[in-house]
């Protein structure tokens, strides 16, 4: 079969050459002797010439020939490539390493570390994390980017000889492993900007506030300051009877359940020295009222009921008074100069006081703040009116009215700038508690 074979090539081959140089052509409708040869004469004493193929295409070996080296150029193009991106993988998680931290501290103590030196983190990255998240994102997207045309063009040169299946799932391995670590990053960033931001807010508003609190104070010295030695050293002058002077308390009263006002007053008005205080809240204008009307005793009203006091004080001079009640069985004492005078029960009791009423000072009030009616007004001066929340011991009543102690009231202290005249009322500096004394 061999032999055939060889014989076939060798009259094909002589068929298919021209005519030596000087010699004619065999002339038409020659025709040839196939002889069969051995196979090692054909391989030696006549080698068979290359046989053309039709149409000047390549014989089929150096096709082969030419395929395999395409695609070991390919080959060699992709390891290129993908050479170039494991270069920017190492860059990538190096720049990642210095992110960390060299000296295995965690992710954000490294940042703070490195922004307090005033470095930036990542080499090249801006030191606001707004700009690090942002680069980060940049950079993970190109890589991405990369990838996916590392793929485009694996898939358009695969098609006689495909890449190692492990070496492109490596890769996506990598880029998803550092994916998570920039998520991660990112993650951090984000939590550490808004703490910082909390952090900040935090500590401005309590900044602020500690501030306008320190200004409201230096404020109130300063106005306080402005024309009395103290706060506390002034005294109202209501040197008229009429229905247009007074003062205003601006503070208001919390429910209570029990008291103690004092005050010092002084005043000659005849008959009655009007109304030192009244305390109005709506739909009750007489919840609490000190009143001395016409050629009536001092009275006492508390939610419109009535009690009548042992006090003397229309002599001109100056009285140092205080008086307690509690809503527990409308007990009431009235004290004059330190001595308690008198004392009852069975006023308004059970009856708490209402809270977010007008406090005025020398006018009893038909409206809460208004309707002041001209009999009804005090005629003098007064200072010191302070209100508690309790009932003072006596021992204590007693050692304000000699001069042996300062309290001021925890509901309504007396200070400057809690107090407002009208009409043409006046504040003056007070005589010292040791001339009151002298007065008596």
């Amino acid at each position: 079969m061999l032999l055939l074979a060889a014989g076939l090539l060798l009259a094909v081959a002589a068929g298919g050459r021209g005519s030596p140089a000087g010699e004619q052509e065999s002339p038409p409708g020659s025709r040839f002797v196939c002889t069969s040869l051995p196979l090692d004469a054909a391989g030696t004493g006549c080698p068979l010439p290359p046989v053309p193929m039709q149409g000047g295409a390549l014989p089929p070996e150096e096709e082969l020939k030419a395929t395999v080296l395409q695609l070991r150029e390919t080959v060699l193009q992709q390891k290129e490539t993908i050479g170039s991106q494991r270069d920017a993988i190492r860059e990538l998680t190096g720049k990642l390493s210095r992110c960390e931290g060299a000296d295995g501290k965690s992710a954000a103590g490294a940042w703070k570390n490195e922004v307090g030196k005033g470095k930036d983190t990542m080499g090249d990255l801006p030191r606001d994390p707004a700009l690090v998240i942002e680069q980060l994102s940049r950079t993970m997207q190109t890589l991405k980017d990369r990838l996916e045309s590392l793929e485009h063009q694996l898939r358009a040169n695969v098609s006689y000889a495909a890449l190692p299946g492990d070496l492109r799932e490596m890769l996506q391995r990598r880029l998803g492993d550092l994916e998570r670590q920039l998520l991660s990053k990112v993650a951090e960033l984000e939590d550490e900007k808004s703490l910082l931001h909390n952090e900040t807010s935090a500590h401005r508003q309590k900044t602020e506030t500690a501030l306008n609190a320190l200004l409201e104070r230096v404020s109130e010295l300063e106005k306080g300051n402005s024309a009395f030695k103290s706060p506390d050293e002034f005294k109202v002058s209501l040197p008229l009877r009429t229905n247009y002077l007074y003062g205003k308390i601006k503070k208001t009263l919390p429910e209570l359940y029990a008291f103690t006002v004092c005050l010092w007053l002084r005043s000659s008005a005849s008959p009655g020295i009007g109304t030192p205080f009244s305390y109005a809240v709506p739909g009750q204008a007489n919840e609490i009222v000190l009143i001395e009307w016409g050629n009536n005793p001092i009275e006492l009203l508390i939610n419109d009921k009535v009690a009548q006091l042992p006090l003397f004080i229309s002599d001109g001079k100056w009285h140092h008074i205080c008086i307690t009640w509690t809503t527990r069985d409308g007990m009431w004492e009235a004290f004059q100069d330190g001595e308690k005078l008198g004392t009852g029960e069975n006023l308004a009791p059970w009856h708490p006081i209402k809270p977010g009423g007008v406090l005025i000072l020398g006018q009893e009030q038909d409206t809460v703040g208004g309707r002041f009616d001209a009999t009804q007004a005090f005629v003098g001066e007064m200072s010191q009116f302070n209100i508690w929340d309790r009932v003072l011991k006596a021992e204590d009543i007693m050692n304000i009215a000699n001069c042996s102690i300062n309290m001021p009231g925890n509901i309504i202290p007396w200070v400057d700038n809690n107090v407002d005249v009208f009409g043409g009322a006046t504040k003056w500096p007070v005589e010292t508690c040791e001339e009151r004394l002298l007065d008596l």
